[in-house]
């Protein structure tokens, strides 16, 4: 089992102060092995506080990141799986699943993972998988001010990605099973 935490778009102190409590607590350290952030963390400290959840951090840059290093994509791989990493503010028209699926293609990827809508969506699509772990400060959108918390926690079992979703709902944190099992 490898777990692969997957969170973006916190935009802390511009949009939010910090990650709700309830979220904090499920964040341990010593749990997850990798961390895979869609960007715009904006400030070092938000990437020091992933850091301190695990050791193996990729982030891909934001439009609001202030650390130019960070790739604008990236892809990774964990156990069977490749995965492509991008914010998403550069896929036009964002979130629509032509870009997104020539990206993919272009990263020759099994998972992509985007950002940039602070909307969490998870689907299969012509044998790829495809997440936006949205916001998991539940910070606001120029095109949506009422964003749901949430984040991504992906267990990685031989040729099986188990994705579960975390949601901020109310005072509730609703947790969604979705499974994907890679094509041989």
């Amino acid at each position: 089992m490898v777990l692969v935490l997957v969170l973006g778009d916190l935009h802390i102190p511009h949009r939010q102060h910090g990650l709700p409590p309830k979220f904090k607590k499920l964040l341990m350290p010593g749990k997850i092995q990798h961390i895979l952030c869609t960007g715009n963390l904006c400030t070092k400290e938000s990437y020091d506080y992933l850091k301190g959840l695990a050791s193996d951090v990729h982030v891909a840059k934001g439009d609001f990141d202030e650390n130019s290093s960070y790739p604008e994509q990236k892809t990774v791989t964990v156990g069977q799986f490749k995965i492509g990493l991008c914010h998403g503010h550069q896929i036009v028209p964002w979130g629509d699943m032509e870009s997104l699926s020539l990206l993919q293609r272009q990263l020759d990827v099994d998972v992509l993972i985007t950002g940039h809508t602070h909307k969490f969506e998870a689907f299969e699509h012509e044998g790829k998988f495809y997440i936006n772990p949205g916001s998991a400060t539940g910070a606001f959108h120029p095109l949506e001010s009422d964003v749901t918390p949430s984040f991504v926690l992906m267990d990685i079992q031989s040729s099986m990605v188990v994705t579960y979703v975390y949601q901020l709902v109310g005072d509730d944190v609703k947790v969604e099973r979705i499974e994907f099992k890679k094509s041989s």
